[in-house]
C-alpha cells in the first residue's frame, strides 16, 4: 500500500522545450552567441556610453548569474525569456534607459537602524 502511495506522488513533468539537460545546455550557448553577436550593433543602436568589451563581460556576468540552475524547466524558461529580451532589444521595442539599467551599479542596501536612516536622509 504505502508502495503504491509512493508511485502516485510521483509524476512526469512534461518538459518545456529541451528533453535533458545535454539539450538545454546548447539553447543556452545559441543564446550566448546570438546576444554576444548583437552586442555591438546595440551599443551602437542605443548610443550606449559603454565599450563593446564591458557590454560582452556584462552579458557574461548575466549568464553566470544564473549558473547554478539546475532544473531542465527553469533553463528553457530562462533561455524563453532571454529570447524575447533580445527580440525586444534588436527591434529596438526597448529605449536607451532600458538598456542602460544593466550597467546600474550594485544598489547598496537601504539602512534599516534609526541612525542610518536619519543620515541617509530616510525616513
Amino acid at each position: 500500500m504505502a508502495a503504491r502511495a509512493v508511485q502516485q506522488g510521483v509524476k512526469q513533468v512534461k518538459p518545456i522545450l529541451s528533453t535533458d539537460r545535454t539539450e538545454a545546455k546548447r539553447r543556452v550557448l545559441n543564446l550566448y552567441k546570438a546576444w554576444y553577436r548583437q552586442i555591438p550593433a546595440i551599443m551602437k543602436q542605443f548610443d550606449v556610453p559603454v565599450s563593446v568589451a564591458q557590454g560582452r563581460e556584462k552579458l557574461k556576468e548575466e549568464f553566470l548569474r544564473n549558473r547554478h540552475v539546475n532544473d531542465v524547466r527553469v533553463i528553457d524558461m530562462l533561455v524563453i525569456k532571454g529570447q524575447m529580451e533580445l527580440v525586444e532589444t534588436t527591434e529596438v521595442w526597448k529605449q536607451r534607459t532600458h538598456i542602460m539599467k544593466y550597467f546600474k551599479d550594485t544598489e547598496e542596501p537601504r539602512p534599516t537602524d534609526f541612525m542610518s536612516k536619519f543620515y541617509d536622509g530616510h525616513e
